[in-house]
């Protein structure tokens, strides 16, 4: 099974105490290897005040909502749906049955405005392994990662083009790993 991003539905206002909460059920249960990051939707933005001057102001993107990459099992299921605070999932018919994941184009949309990435790539991307290129130009096609930038968030991928090696940049948002 993959990990992948869902939406969870919180109380508004209490995003973040549902993620504090969520993280620490996570680690008391044991469960770190299906249940990964929990992620606050934010963005900064400028408000001009009474008096003419410009403040910074962090927002909620979704108020009462909050972003879960988890692995879907029924035990992680069970504890992210009976944190205090969490009405449901998004994207789940109710009655038991299980919610569909965000598409990685949708988790790179919302991420990246927040300057964050789908892929852990400090942990997760290394030299050698295998991607698979999800769109641009090069969509469909298999390479093997052959250098890793993590500053600008890039990876320099050999993709087999017309018999021929070929190096090409690509963003995070291009790309998902491949087994």
């Amino acid at each position: 099974m993959n990990k992948e991003w869902y939406v969870v539905n919180t109380y508004s206002g209490h995003e973040n105490k549902v993620k504090e909460k969520l993280e620490m059920r996570t680690q008391s249960m044991g469960l770190e290897d299906y249940i990964f990051r929990v992620v606050v939707p934010e963005e900064t933005v400028k408000e001009i005040a009474k008096d003419g001057s410009t403040k910074e102001k962090v927002k909620k993107m979704f108020p009462g909502y909050i972003l879960v990459e988890m692995i879907m099992t029924d035990e992680a299921w069970f504890v992210v749906r009976n944190t205090p605070g969490v009405t449901g999932f998004i994207g789940s018919s109710g009655k038991g049955a299980k919610p569909f994941p965000l598409t990685p184009q949708e988790v790179d949309k919302i991420l990246g405005s927040m300057g964050m990435s789908r892929l852990d790539i400090a942990n997760e991307l290394k030299v050698d392994d295998m991607v698979k290129v999800i769109n641009g130009p090069f969509a469909n096609m298999f390479g093997k990662v052959k250098k890793v930038d993590i500053e600008n968030t890039k990876v320099e991928v050999a993709l087999d083009l017309f018999g021929q090696e070929t190096l090409v940049e690509l963003g995070l948002s291009e790309i998902e790993k491949s087994n």
